[in-house]
């Protein structure tokens, strides 16, 4: 069995995309989509292991893939990283910037280092690849960009620090795409709501039983499967969004929309889209209460 993509095999066939956090969750599930897509996909984390898991997995499915260790928040290794990747592939046509991570703590709680250390791994992070990307490749040669933020619509309570670094790539977002756009450099966001995937059981267990009621308070009252945003992804990197910069794509079942003054009733007809072949629930959802 291979990634089952409602977008056709060679849609990135010739291309080169870079996904950082590469080597678990949503950015796992991205890469796979990309390179069963034609792509030739670099995949950047911290975690050699992880990273040599996937690649194992893509060439094993028949895709191209390389690996690339390095700490976004470290501005010699994002530069060398892109370097290293237009030297073993010639070129650079997509940056998705997925990696980062969170915890949660009221924000009362959380040190100035940690609310620090947060923002450098979900925004300078994010910041420096797009800069590097841009260039040493993309000023001369166009390509798309997409940042992975989060639902941080209406503030995000418990997640204040990394409210205020997704909420900030959001708008770095919307200034890239305006100054990038005559070198024909599309910049966009995604942003998932709760999504299934194994980041959920790296939280305290206290976090996972709150992460537990989640599904809910969404009106289409389930998680997002990694598929479901890899799919918005996708669409934002090809050629059908080519009139598309600026702009957030939501994954997150209407959370944002839900209102006191609505009840939420039940959405049983709305099934969750199961494209990625290699797809693990996180355990989180089979713990108990």
């Amino acid at each position: 069995m291979s990634y089952q993509s409602v977008f056709h095999p060679d849609l990135f066939a010739g291309q080169t995309i870079l996904v950082t956090g590469g080597g678990s969750g949503i950015g796992r599930c991205t890469a796979h989509e990309l390179a069963a897509l034609g792509a030739t996909v670099a995949i950047v984390g911290r975690d050699v292991a992880k990273l040599d898991r996937v690649r194992d997995e893509i060439l094993g499915d028949g895709g191209k893939v390389s690996i690339h260790a390095c700490d976004i928040r470290d501005e010699a290794q994002v530069g060398q990283t892109i370097d290293a990747v237009l030297a073993a592939h010639g070129r650079l046509d997509g940056l998705v910037n997925n990696a980062g991570g969170q915890w949660m703590a009221p924000m009362k709680t959380i040190s100035t280092n940690g609310f620090e250390a947060v923002v450098r791994n979900n925004l300078t992070g994010g910041f420096i690849f797009m800069r590097e990307a841009y260039t040493r490749w993309m000023e001369q040669h166009g390509g798309a960009i997409v940042n992975i933020i989060a639902d941080i619509w209406n503030g995000w309570p418990n997640f204040s620090h990394s409210a205020a670094a997704r909420g900030g790539m959001f708008t770095l977002t919307e200034s890239a795409a305006c100054e990038w756009a005559e070198a024909g450099v599309r910049v966009n966001t995604v942003a998932p709501g709760g999504i299934a995937s194994s980041g959920f059981d790296h939280y305290s267990p206290e976090a996972r039983r709150e992460l537990r009621k989640y599904a809910s308070k969404v009106p289409l009252k389930r998680f997002g499967t990694e598929s479901e945003v890899s799919a918005a992804i996708v669409f934002l990197l090809s050629p059908a969004a080519a009139f598309i910069t600026g702009s957030c794509i939501r994954v997150d079942g209407g959370t944002p929309n839900a209102r006191q003054t609505w009840p939420l009733g039940e959405s049983s007809r709305n099934r969750p889209f199961q494209g990625f072949h290699r797809a693990v629930p996180p355990l989180m959802l089979s713990e108990e209460d």
